[in-house]
Protein backbone atom coordinates (compact mmCIF):
# COMPACT_ATOMS: atom_id res chain seq x y z
CA UNK A 1 0.00 0.00 0.00
CA UNK A 2 1.62 3.32 -0.96
CA UNK A 3 2.40 6.08 1.74
CA UNK A 4 0.23 9.33 1.34
CA UNK A 5 2.75 12.52 2.11
CA UNK A 6 2.65 13.74 4.20
CA UNK A 7 2.19 11.16 6.61
CA UNK A 8 -0.95 11.43 8.73
CA UNK A 9 0.42 14.03 12.09
CA UNK A 10 3.40 15.18 10.37
CA UNK A 11 3.88 18.78 7.82
CA UNK A 12 6.63 19.57 5.28
CA UNK A 13 9.47 21.51 7.27
CA UNK A 14 12.35 22.95 5.29
CA UNK A 15 15.37 21.10 3.51
CA UNK A 16 19.20 21.52 3.68
CA UNK A 17 19.79 19.23 1.01
CA UNK A 18 18.23 19.86 -2.15
CA UNK A 19 16.10 17.29 -3.49
CA UNK A 20 15.21 16.08 0.05
CA UNK A 21 11.87 16.26 1.04
CA UNK A 22 12.17 16.66 5.49
CA UNK A 23 8.66 16.06 7.50
CA UNK A 24 8.44 16.77 11.21
CA UNK A 25 5.44 16.52 13.68
CA UNK A 26 2.87 18.70 13.52
CA UNK A 27 2.83 21.00 16.47
CA UNK A 28 -0.17 19.90 18.73
CA UNK A 29 -3.17 22.65 18.82
CA UNK A 30 -2.77 25.09 21.22
CA UNK A 31 -5.02 24.94 24.40
CA UNK A 32 -8.15 26.74 24.16
CA UNK A 33 -7.56 30.47 25.59
CA UNK A 34 -10.91 32.00 27.03
CA UNK A 35 -12.40 35.02 25.41
CA UNK A 36 -11.41 38.16 27.07
CA UNK A 37 -14.94 39.27 27.63
CA UNK A 38 -16.42 42.47 29.76
CA UNK A 39 -19.18 42.39 32.59
CA UNK A 40 -22.46 44.39 31.90
CA UNK A 41 -25.56 44.92 33.30
CA UNK A 42 -28.42 43.01 31.62
CA UNK A 43 -30.76 45.47 31.74
CA UNK A 44 -29.37 48.86 31.55
CA UNK A 45 -25.86 48.22 29.82
CA UNK A 46 -23.68 49.58 33.05
CA UNK A 47 -20.84 47.72 34.35
CA UNK A 48 -21.58 45.20 36.94
CA UNK A 49 -18.16 44.75 39.85
CA UNK A 50 -17.85 42.19 42.24
CA UNK A 51 -19.79 42.25 45.69
CA UNK A 52 -17.92 41.55 48.60
CA UNK A 53 -20.18 41.46 51.10
CA UNK A 54 -23.10 39.79 48.74
CA UNK A 55 -20.64 37.69 46.44
CA UNK A 56 -22.88 38.67 43.53
CA UNK A 57 -22.23 40.61 40.73
CA UNK A 58 -24.34 43.77 41.35
CA UNK A 59 -24.83 46.99 38.89
CA UNK A 60 -24.00 49.92 41.05
CA UNK A 61 -26.49 52.07 38.34
CA UNK A 62 -29.91 50.26 38.92
CA UNK A 63 -28.98 47.96 41.46
CA UNK A 64 -29.39 44.39 39.62
CA UNK A 65 -27.51 41.73 41.06
CA UNK A 66 -26.43 37.92 39.56
CA UNK A 67 -25.33 35.28 42.02
CA UNK A 68 -21.44 34.20 40.89
CA UNK A 69 -21.46 30.37 40.97
CA UNK A 70 -17.55 29.77 41.48
CA UNK A 71 -16.52 26.09 41.68
CA UNK A 72 -15.12 25.19 45.57
CA UNK A 73 -12.33 22.96 45.43
CA UNK A 74 -10.73 24.27 48.24
CA UNK A 75 -6.96 22.28 49.11
CA UNK A 76 -7.95 19.60 46.32
CA UNK A 77 -7.41 22.53 44.13
CA UNK A 78 -5.27 20.74 40.96
CA UNK A 79 -1.74 21.20 41.18
CA UNK A 80 1.02 20.96 38.54
CA UNK A 81 3.97 19.45 37.90
CA UNK A 82 7.29 20.97 36.78
CA UNK A 83 6.94 19.79 33.49
CA UNK A 84 7.80 21.85 30.32
CA UNK A 85 4.49 20.58 28.75
CA UNK A 86 2.45 21.93 31.84
CA UNK A 87 4.07 24.79 31.27
CA UNK A 88 2.82 24.90 27.02
CA UNK A 89 -0.76 24.08 27.84
CA UNK A 90 -1.14 26.94 30.82
CA UNK A 91 -3.92 29.38 29.78
CA UNK A 92 -2.75 33.12 29.87
CA UNK A 93 -3.84 36.06 30.38
CA UNK A 94 -6.65 37.68 33.29
CA UNK A 95 -9.58 36.26 30.85
CA UNK A 96 -11.29 39.87 30.91
CA UNK A 97 -10.09 42.77 29.53
CA UNK A 98 -8.38 45.23 31.74
CA UNK A 99 -5.90 47.87 31.95
CA UNK A 100 -2.67 48.30 33.64
CA UNK A 101 -1.67 51.00 35.80
CA UNK A 102 2.35 51.50 35.92
CA UNK A 103 3.16 53.25 38.94
CA UNK A 104 6.32 56.00 37.97
CA UNK A 105 6.97 55.93 41.69
CA UNK A 106 7.28 52.33 43.36
CA UNK A 107 7.11 50.51 40.01
CA UNK A 108 4.33 48.17 40.92
CA UNK A 109 1.81 47.11 37.86
CA UNK A 110 -1.36 46.53 38.85
CA UNK A 111 -4.42 45.18 37.04
CA UNK A 112 -7.74 47.16 36.94
CA UNK A 113 -11.36 47.33 35.08
CA UNK A 114 -11.35 48.89 31.74
CA UNK A 115 -13.64 51.44 33.05
CA UNK A 116 -12.03 52.11 35.77
CA UNK A 117 -11.53 55.73 36.62
CA UNK A 118 -8.89 54.67 39.53
CA UNK A 119 -5.40 57.35 38.85
CA UNK A 120 -3.73 56.13 42.43
CA UNK A 121 -1.05 53.26 43.30
CA UNK A 122 -2.42 51.12 45.83
CA UNK A 123 0.90 50.03 46.56
CA UNK A 124 2.47 53.64 47.82
CA UNK A 125 -0.20 55.90 47.48
CA UNK A 126 1.38 57.76 44.38
CA UNK A 127 -0.88 59.80 41.50
CA UNK A 128 2.67 59.44 39.32
CA UNK A 129 1.26 56.36 36.93
CA UNK A 130 0.85 55.57 33.44
CA UNK A 131 -2.85 53.58 32.62
CA UNK A 132 -2.41 51.47 29.35
CA UNK A 133 -3.72 48.15 28.21
CA UNK A 134 -3.16 45.12 30.50
CA UNK A 135 -0.37 42.44 29.02
CA UNK A 136 -2.54 39.47 28.22
CA UNK A 137 0.72 37.24 28.16
CA UNK A 138 1.43 35.88 32.00
CA UNK A 139 0.05 32.84 33.28
CA UNK A 140 -3.70 32.65 34.27
CA UNK A 141 -4.40 32.09 38.15
CA UNK A 142 -6.32 28.68 38.37
CA UNK A 143 -7.63 29.22 41.57
CA UNK A 144 -8.50 32.16 43.80
CA UNK A 145 -9.60 32.71 47.20
CA UNK A 146 -12.58 35.10 47.24
CA UNK A 147 -12.85 37.92 49.76
CA UNK A 148 -14.80 36.90 53.31
CA UNK A 149 -13.98 40.71 55.37
CA UNK A 150 -16.14 43.02 53.63
CA UNK A 151 -15.34 46.65 53.76
CA UNK A 152 -16.92 47.95 56.38
CA UNK A 153 -15.32 45.12 58.88
CA UNK A 154 -11.91 46.26 57.12
CA UNK A 155 -12.26 49.85 58.15
CA UNK A 156 -12.68 48.82 61.77
CA UNK A 157 -10.53 46.35 62.23
CA UNK A 158 -7.92 48.92 60.67
CA UNK A 159 -9.25 51.76 63.27
CA UNK A 160 -8.49 49.82 66.13
CA UNK A 161 -5.13 48.25 64.98
CA UNK A 162 -4.04 51.82 64.46
CA UNK A 163 -4.95 53.01 67.56
CA UNK A 164 -3.68 50.23 69.51
CA UNK A 165 -0.34 50.89 70.85
CA UNK A 166 0.20 53.88 72.49
CA UNK A 167 3.56 54.89 70.92
CA UNK A 168 1.44 56.55 68.12
CA UNK A 169 0.51 59.63 67.59
CA UNK A 170 -3.38 59.92 69.25
CA UNK A 171 -4.70 61.25 65.90
CA UNK A 172 -3.75 57.64 63.78
CA UNK A 173 -6.67 56.17 64.20
CA UNK A 174 -8.81 58.31 62.27
CA UNK A 175 -7.17 58.05 59.40
CA UNK A 176 -8.56 54.56 59.10
CA UNK A 177 -11.02 55.49 56.55
CA UNK A 178 -12.11 52.58 54.07
CA UNK A 179 -11.95 54.28 50.87
CA UNK A 180 -8.08 54.48 51.87
CA UNK A 181 -7.96 50.68 51.49
CA UNK A 182 -7.41 48.65 48.06
CA UNK A 183 -9.36 45.51 48.03
CA UNK A 184 -6.59 43.64 45.61
CA UNK A 185 -5.71 39.83 44.51
CA UNK A 186 -2.39 39.21 45.18
CA UNK A 187 -0.90 36.31 43.08
CA UNK A 188 0.81 33.75 45.46
CA UNK A 189 2.53 30.37 44.37
CA UNK A 190 2.03 27.10 46.24
CA UNK A 191 4.67 24.27 46.64
CA UNK A 192 4.37 20.68 47.96
CA UNK A 193 6.91 18.02 48.25
CA UNK A 194 8.15 15.15 49.85
CA UNK A 195 11.52 15.50 51.27
CA UNK A 196 13.62 12.81 52.60
CA UNK A 197 16.45 13.34 54.40
CA UNK A 198 19.43 11.84 55.72
CA UNK A 199 21.94 13.23 58.38
CA UNK A 200 24.99 12.38 60.21
CA UNK A 201 26.64 14.34 63.20
CA UNK A 202 28.70 14.65 66.67
CA UNK A 203 26.21 14.74 69.33
CA UNK A 204 27.52 15.82 72.64
CA UNK A 205 27.05 14.23 75.82
CA UNK A 206 27.73 15.53 79.62
CA UNK A 207 29.00 13.65 81.35
CA UNK A 208 30.27 13.32 85.14
CA UNK A 209 33.44 12.06 86.30
CA UNK A 210 36.07 11.72 89.44
CA UNK A 211 39.53 13.13 89.69
CA UNK A 212 42.40 13.32 92.63
CA UNK A 213 43.06 17.18 93.53
CA UNK A 214 46.54 16.59 95.10
CA UNK A 215 45.84 20.43 96.35
CA UNK A 216 43.38 19.44 98.59
CA UNK A 217 44.39 15.62 98.76
CA UNK A 218 40.50 14.92 97.53
CA UNK A 219 38.54 13.15 95.40
CA UNK A 220 36.25 15.88 93.59
CA UNK A 221 33.80 15.69 90.37
CA UNK A 222 33.99 17.51 87.42
CA UNK A 223 31.94 17.55 83.92
CA UNK A 224 32.77 16.65 80.46
CA UNK A 225 31.24 16.75 77.03
CA UNK A 226 31.83 13.33 75.25
CA UNK A 227 31.09 13.59 71.17
CA UNK A 228 29.76 10.90 70.12
CA UNK A 229 28.67 10.34 66.16
CA UNK A 230 24.91 9.84 65.34
CA UNK A 231 23.18 9.87 62.63
CA UNK A 232 19.40 9.40 61.19
CA UNK A 233 17.02 9.82 58.71
CA UNK A 234 13.95 11.94 58.34
CA UNK A 235 10.68 12.51 56.37
CA UNK A 236 8.43 15.24 55.60
CA UNK A 237 5.60 15.97 53.46
CA UNK A 238 5.31 19.33 52.35
CA UNK A 239 1.94 20.71 51.75
CA UNK A 240 0.77 23.70 50.21
CA UNK A 241 3.36 26.26 51.04
CA UNK A 242 2.70 29.73 50.57
CA UNK A 243 5.59 31.74 48.11
CA UNK A 244 4.38 35.67 47.22
CA UNK A 245 4.32 36.36 43.67
CA UNK A 246 5.06 40.25 44.37
CA UNK A 247 8.24 42.30 45.44
CA UNK A 248 6.24 45.36 45.47
CA UNK A 249 5.72 44.44 49.07
CA UNK A 250 7.05 43.76 52.85
CA UNK A 251 8.01 40.06 52.51
CA UNK A 252 7.60 40.37 56.81
CA UNK A 253 4.22 42.01 56.32
CA UNK A 254 3.05 39.44 53.61
CA UNK A 255 4.07 36.82 56.20
CA UNK A 256 2.60 38.42 59.30
CA UNK A 257 -0.86 38.20 57.55
CA UNK A 258 -0.64 34.56 55.48
CA UNK A 259 -2.92 32.86 57.92
CA UNK A 260 -5.33 31.58 54.73
CA UNK A 261 -7.34 28.93 54.97
CA UNK A 262 -6.78 27.33 51.64
CA UNK A 263 -10.00 25.53 52.03
CA UNK A 264 -11.92 28.82 50.48
CA UNK A 265 -10.06 28.25 47.33
CA UNK A 266 -12.39 28.48 43.90
CA UNK A 267 -11.85 27.92 40.46
CA UNK A 268 -10.90 31.21 38.95
CA UNK A 269 -13.41 32.82 37.19
CA UNK A 270 -12.99 36.23 35.17
CA UNK A 271 -16.42 37.73 36.68
CA UNK A 272 -14.94 37.05 40.55
CA UNK A 273 -12.36 40.21 39.18
CA UNK A 274 -15.16 42.81 38.23
CA UNK A 275 -14.51 45.79 39.48
CA UNK A 276 -11.62 44.30 41.51
CA UNK A 277 -8.07 45.35 41.66
CA UNK A 278 -5.30 42.44 40.93
CA UNK A 279 -1.42 41.91 40.47
CA UNK A 280 -0.11 39.59 37.82
CA UNK A 281 3.20 38.20 39.83
CA UNK A 282 6.45 39.74 38.67
CA UNK A 283 7.86 36.84 41.26
CA UNK A 284 8.30 33.94 38.53
CA UNK A 285 7.94 30.38 38.83
CA UNK A 286 11.38 29.10 39.29
CA UNK A 287 12.81 31.98 41.44
CA UNK A 288 9.38 31.45 43.81
CA UNK A 289 10.15 27.45 43.67
CA UNK A 290 13.38 28.35 45.14
CA UNK A 291 12.84 30.35 47.59
CA UNK A 292 10.25 27.42 48.65
CA UNK A 293 13.38 25.21 48.67
CA UNK A 294 15.04 26.75 50.50
CA UNK A 295 12.20 27.01 53.75
CA UNK A 296 12.22 23.12 53.18
CA UNK A 297 15.39 22.59 53.34
CA UNK A 298 15.60 24.62 56.85
CA UNK A 299 12.72 22.40 57.93
CA UNK A 300 14.35 19.06 57.03
CA UNK A 301 17.48 20.55 58.63
CA UNK A 302 15.28 21.14 61.97
CA UNK A 303 13.48 17.62 61.69
CA UNK A 304 17.03 16.05 61.30
CA UNK A 305 18.68 17.87 64.62
CA UNK A 306 15.36 17.33 66.60
CA UNK A 307 16.35 13.37 66.41
CA UNK A 308 19.57 14.01 67.87
CA UNK A 309 19.71 13.01 71.80
CA UNK A 310 21.07 16.39 72.56
CA UNK A 311 21.18 19.80 71.22
CA UNK A 312 24.91 20.70 71.55
CA UNK A 313 26.06 19.37 67.59
CA UNK A 314 28.87 19.82 65.66
CA UNK A 315 29.98 18.71 62.41
CA UNK A 316 26.24 18.15 60.82
CA UNK A 317 25.72 17.15 57.65
CA UNK A 318 22.40 16.20 55.75
CA UNK A 319 21.73 15.04 52.23
CA UNK A 320 18.40 16.01 50.86
CA UNK A 321 16.00 14.11 47.98
CA UNK A 322 12.82 15.91 46.80
CA UNK A 323 10.23 13.89 45.09
CA UNK A 324 6.82 14.62 43.64
CA UNK A 325 6.93 18.22 43.58
CA UNK A 326 4.16 20.31 42.57
CA UNK A 327 3.10 23.82 42.61
CA UNK A 328 -0.36 26.12 41.74
CA UNK A 329 -0.63 29.32 40.89
CA UNK A 330 -3.21 31.35 42.84
CA UNK A 331 -4.78 34.43 43.50
CA UNK A 332 -5.63 35.60 47.64
CA UNK A 333 -7.45 38.55 48.83
CA UNK A 334 -6.08 41.63 50.64
CA UNK A 335 -7.03 44.72 51.70
CA UNK A 336 -3.83 47.47 51.06
CA UNK A 337 -3.17 50.81 52.41
CA UNK A 338 -0.47 53.11 51.66
CA UNK A 339 -1.03 56.61 53.82
CA UNK A 340 0.97 59.70 54.17
CA UNK A 341 2.40 60.94 57.92
CA UNK A 342 4.49 63.68 58.38
CA UNK A 343 5.11 63.31 54.75
CA UNK A 344 6.65 59.62 54.58
CA UNK A 345 4.27 57.06 53.22
CA UNK A 346 3.60 54.20 55.72
CA UNK A 347 1.59 50.53 54.14
CA UNK A 348 -0.83 48.27 55.72
CA UNK A 349 -2.01 45.06 54.32
CA UNK A 350 -5.24 43.38 55.84
CA UNK A 351 -5.89 39.22 55.01
CA UNK A 352 -8.89 39.49 53.03
CA UNK A 353 -10.13 36.10 54.56
CA UNK A 354 -9.43 36.24 58.28
CA UNK A 355 -8.68 40.12 58.72
CA UNK A 356 -5.02 39.40 60.21
CA UNK A 357 -3.14 42.69 59.88
CA UNK A 358 -0.16 43.87 59.59
CA UNK A 359 1.50 47.26 58.22
CA UNK A 360 3.76 50.22 59.20
CA UNK A 361 3.04 52.95 61.58
CA UNK A 362 4.41 55.96 62.51
CA UNK A 363 6.15 56.74 66.30
CA UNK A 364 5.08 59.69 68.74
CA UNK A 365 8.70 59.76 69.54
CA UNK A 366 7.93 62.54 72.20
CA UNK A 367 5.45 60.54 74.12
CA UNK A 368 7.97 57.66 73.80
CA UNK A 369 10.78 59.98 75.37
CA UNK A 370 8.38 61.32 78.06
CA UNK A 371 7.83 57.45 78.98
CA UNK A 372 11.15 56.84 79.17
CA UNK A 373 12.11 59.29 81.41
CA UNK A 374 9.29 58.30 83.74
CA UNK A 375 10.87 54.97 83.86
CA UNK A 376 14.86 56.23 84.74
CA UNK A 377 13.30 58.91 87.06
CA UNK A 378 12.82 57.33 90.04
CA UNK A 379 15.91 55.57 90.16
CA UNK A 380 17.74 58.79 89.16
CA UNK A 381 16.40 60.27 92.21
CA UNK A 382 16.92 57.86 94.89
CA UNK A 383 20.45 57.18 93.63
CA UNK A 384 21.10 61.17 93.82
CA UNK A 385 19.04 61.45 97.12
CA UNK A 386 21.87 58.19 98.65
CA UNK A 387 24.69 59.93 97.07
CA UNK A 388 23.46 63.15 99.05
CA UNK A 389 22.82 61.48 101.81
CA UNK A 390 25.80 59.07 102.34
CA UNK A 391 27.74 61.17 104.23
CA UNK A 392 25.14 62.38 106.87
CA UNK A 393 22.89 58.96 107.08
CA UNK A 394 23.59 55.70 107.30
CA UNK A 395 20.73 54.61 105.51
CA UNK A 396 22.05 56.57 102.34
CA UNK A 397 23.49 53.26 101.46
CA UNK A 398 20.28 51.55 101.61
CA UNK A 399 18.57 54.18 99.82
CA UNK A 400 21.24 54.28 97.11
CA UNK A 401 21.15 50.75 96.26
CA UNK A 402 17.33 50.87 96.12
CA UNK A 403 18.07 53.61 93.67
CA UNK A 404 20.84 51.68 91.29
CA UNK A 405 18.18 48.88 91.32
CA UNK A 406 15.80 50.46 89.85
CA UNK A 407 17.59 52.75 87.75
CA UNK A 408 18.60 49.48 86.01
CA UNK A 409 15.26 48.09 85.93
CA UNK A 410 14.42 51.50 83.76
CA UNK A 411 16.93 51.03 81.66
CA UNK A 412 16.31 47.78 80.75
CA UNK A 413 12.42 48.54 80.36
CA UNK A 414 13.78 51.62 78.23
CA UNK A 415 15.76 49.75 75.74
CA UNK A 416 12.48 47.35 75.19
CA UNK A 417 10.68 49.88 74.54
CA UNK A 418 13.14 51.80 72.24
CA UNK A 419 13.18 48.62 69.87
CA UNK A 420 9.61 48.13 69.87
CA UNK A 421 9.03 52.00 68.85
CA UNK A 422 11.76 51.48 66.66
CA UNK A 423 10.25 48.18 64.90
CA UNK A 424 6.31 50.19 64.08
CA UNK A 425 7.35 52.01 61.22
CA UNK A 426 10.18 49.12 60.26
CA UNK A 427 10.38 46.15 57.34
Amino acid sequence: MSQSFPPDGYIATISKIEGIEVYQPAPQNAPSQEEVVTFTCPKCGATTNYNVSESVLKCSHCGYSENVKAKKVGTSAQENEFTVQVMEDADHGWGEERKELACQNCGALTTIPSNSLTLTCAFCGSNKVIQRSAVQDALRPRFLAPFKISDIECQGIASTWLGSSWMTPSSLAKLANVRSFSAIYLPYWTFDANLSARWRAEVGHTESEQYYDPGDKSWKTRTKIVWRWESGNANLDIDDMLVSGTSKLSQYHLRAIANYDLGQLVVYEPRLLAGMQAQAYDIKLEPAWEVARQEMRERAREACRSQASTSNIRNFSMSLDFADEAWRYILLPVYLAAYTYENKVYQVLLNGLTGSISGQRPVDWEKVWLVILALLAPGLLLSLAGLITLPIFGAGVAVGGIGFVLLLIGIVIAIIIGFRANSLSQA
